[in-house]
């Protein structure tokens, strides 16, 4: 929990709007003093390449992958700038026989002949010098690199290989690890047609169609393709390439699948057209596209690969790519067990769903048929296909070393939905500077110059005035109003509270909770002050009930319009999410506990001081303090509801709606309009404590040191004459 968690254990006791707690004064007295306590503690480590070494392993690990020794590297982070670098002893892979860059599948890639790292695998890669994307030159092929493997990634709105909190935060993953100067790979697929864009008409139907996109607009098409088999046939696929640059400059490439090759039947071009689209049989085609296609075109690379990191369980077939490899160098009488056992050992797993219906499920005729006998009989051997169906999480955490959920709460609900499995906790963040907009970007420069290198140093801004808060906020909020009024010409009221709800629509996630109760709502509009509600948020077009919560949401926009604003965005993106989260006065995430594995939408709006009234799941549980970062939405943290939502079947539904209301009038609203001091305080309070931790800088600390193998060394000495980075072009 944050350093503050126990501030308020009072305040978490009772019911909003109760007597008793902390006054706001006393409050910000223990606060302040907190703060004057941690800035007198020696910092943290920052994780960056100039402070990053692998650990030289002794048991499994990446060792497992490759034969390591140690020579000198040159690194890149802080005290290694563009000149002067400094170098530092590291182990790093042993060149092997020399072998040319025409291994498995791999054609016309124009790469040279040079030594290249043979990993215990069996598997000798050839390296084909810099990798350079649009700008800039990535990491050498020649260094052991994290391959990070997810079946979507949101990487820019001009590239629509996303579809909600999945992708956002795998894009953010890497951004980080640019930052941090770790190496690292990034393996999705080119989704032709990208997920869709989204048209809402005015009774709430959801309409959709294909993204017009063009690839070769944004992206650098790699000239090679390699080889995977797929039930009788083979299929080429190529690839795309795409250069994620770090604040220091280091670049991570990321690396677009594609199928839509001439060489290809029609069929099998159209495999990487839609992203989560076609049936059953199409989404097997295509996690047998990600997971072996992925292995073989880092081979083709000459990419050596120190670990695998599965993003969920759709690219859990890389296992069976790594299989391969490790069994052609296992004893034929130890053939399964040390061959699995391999392969663990070069492989992370991260879950991020709670939900039975969630993870990926395939019978064992559909396995036979497309992944054909030899690894139907591979995985039975391995027990993965007893009940009949294959499980990709299973696979996954068979095939892991490490395995991790997303929050605190979800690892005890993924160790209860997986009993035997060790799953620990790395709680989920956002990339700071992805998400801060542009005006508390500039408050932050002003005050925390160094925020972007060293997120944690939010924290300070415990000490920034009031009233710069206020004013950031409200140019924040005015770019949202003006935005949200372009789109839709619904024109809100600058100064009116706004309540933003943006998320994927599906039913755990109870869109139209907060309104629920529209005579309440009209009640505290007229008592305490004018309520606006923004909305937005894509449901898949097969989720019905996803889509009749949108409808929901444009019939209480309707009922309310005389008293209470309530306008729903349509296409979300990524932009508008920047502008919602900056620009709403308060985030509102109201799933069905335990359901949502972390949700990261509140720590983009708390990273711009806006604060959550939310219920207690996910990231909120480790997150909230109560009339600190933002207020509750039912007391009982370990209430479960029912996974469909539905206000009749569901148990909590109406009590976390009575709460929600309650919290509204009582606390909320006229702190906001009667005590503007107090709620910038909160606002303050949110980045302070939630800002400066919920990062996916601190996220990947996590990931390097207890899944990767990575270690944090002392600061290095930044080279004379040099000077911190703070804000882009100062």
């Amino acid at each position: 929990r944050p350093p503050f968690a126990r501030l308020a254990a009072a305040d978490r006791q009772r019911p909003p709007g109760a007597a008793g707690g902390l006054s706001d004064g006393s409050r910000h007295q223990v606060l302040s003093a907190q703060l004057g306590r941690l800035r007198d503690r020696p910092a943290r480590p920052l994780l960056t390449a100039g402070a990053l070494t692998a650990r030289a392993w002794a048991g499994p690990g990446p060792a497992a992958c490759y034969s390591w020794s140690t020579m000198t590297v040159t690194t890149t982070g802080p005290g290694a700038r563009d000149s002067g670098a400094a170098t530092t002893s590291a182990p790093v892979a042993t060149p092997g026989t020399p072998v040319a860059t025409t291994g498995p599948g791999a054609r016309d890639s124009g790469a040279t002949t040079t030594s290249a790292p043979v990993g215990t695998l069996g598997t000798a890669v050839a390296t084909t010098g810099t990798a350079s994307g649009r700008e800039g030159t990535a990491s050498s092929p020649h260094e052991p690199a994290v391959a990070y493997f997810s079946m979507e990634i949101a990487l820019d709105d001009s590239i629509p290989t996303y579809s909600g909190g999945l992708g956002v935060l795998a894009g953010d993953h890497l951004r980080s690890a640019a930052d941090a100067g770790i190496p690292m790979v990034g393996i999705t697929l080119l989704y032709r047609h990208g997920y869709f864009d989204q048209h809402v008409d005015a009774d709430g139907l959801q309409h959709e169609a294909p993204v017009q996109w063009d690839p070769a607009a944004v992206l650098e098409r790699l000239p090679l393709d390699v080889a995977v088999p797929i039930a009788d046939r083979e299929v080429r696929i190529g690839a795309w390439r795409y250069v994620v640059t770090g604040v220091r400059g280091h670049q991570v490439p990321v690396y677009l699948l594609d199928s839509d090759l001439e060489t290809n039947t029609v069929e099998d071009r159209a495999i990487t057209d839609a992203l989560y689209g076609g049936d059953i049989a199409t989404r097997l085609t295509q996690e047998i596209v990600l997971g072996m296609g992925g292995v073989a075109l880092l081979e083709a690379l000459g990419q050596p690969v120190s670990t695998y990191h599965m993003n969920e369980g759709h690219s859990a077939l890389l296992a069976l790519a790594l299989l391969d490899r490790a069994a052609a160098a296992a004893d034929a009488s130890e053939r399964d067990d040390r061959s699995w056992e391999q392969v663990a050992r070069c492989c992370v797993f991260t879950t991020h769903t709670p939900v039975a219906a969630g993870h990926d499920r395939f019978d064992r005729s559909l396995v036979r048929s497309m992944l054909g006998e030899r690894w139907t009989s591979a995985l039975e051997r391995r027990g993965l296909l007893d009940s009949g169906w294959l499980n990709m999480t299973e696979l996954a955490l068979a095939s892991s070393r490490h395995a991790n959920a997303v929050s605190q709460r979800h690892a005890v609900v993924s160790r209860a939905m997986f009993p035997g499995r060790r799953i620990v906790s790395v709680t989920n963040g956002v990339h700071a500077a992805t998400w801060v907009v542009d005006p508390v970007a500039s408050v932050f420069d002003r005050h925390v110059p160094l925020w972007r290198v060293d997120n944690a140093m939010l924290r300070y801004a415990q000490g920034i005035p009031p009233d710069e808060i206020r004013a950031a906020h409200r140019a924040a909020k005015t770019s949202m109003v003006a935005a949200v009024t372009e789109r839709t010409g619904v024109a809100l009221d600058l100064d009116a509270l706004t309540l933003g709800v943006a998320r994927r629509a599906t039913a755990y996630k109870r869109t139209a909770l907060a309104l629920s109760d529209p005579d309440r709502l009209r009640a505290i509009a007229a008592s305490v002050g004018p309520l606006q509600f923004v909305y937005a948020g894509k449901a898949h077009p097969r989720d019905e009930p996803g889509k009749q919560l949108i409808r929901q949401v444009v019939g209480a926009a309707r009922d309310l319009a005389d008293a209470v604003t309530v306008v729903f965005v349509e296409g979300y993106s990524l932009e508008l999410g920047r502008l919602l989260c900056g620009g709403v006065d308060v985030w509102c995430n109201t799933p069905v506990r335990p359901h949502e594995a972390s949700g990261t939408s509140g720590m983009k709006a708390a990273l711009n001081g806006v604060p959550s009234l939310s219920v207690l799941d996910g990231w909120w549980i480790e997150g909230h303090i109560e009339g600190v970062t933002g207020w509750a939405i039912g007391a009982d943290c370990q209430a479960e509801g029912a996974e469909s939502g539905d206000p009749q079947s569901d148990p909590t539904y109406a009590e976390d709606a009575a709460c929600f209301a309650s919290a509204l009038e009582s606390i909320v609203a006229p702190m906001y309009y009667r005590r503007p001091d107090s709620f910038a305080a909160v606002q303050r309070h949110a980045i302070a404590l939630n800002g400066s931790f919920f990062t996916t800088q601190r996220m990947l600390q996590e990931y390097a040191a207890d899944a990767y193998g990575l270690r944090l060394a002392s600061w290095s000495a930044a080279p004379c004459g040099s000077s911190p980075v703070a804000a882009p072009g100062s």
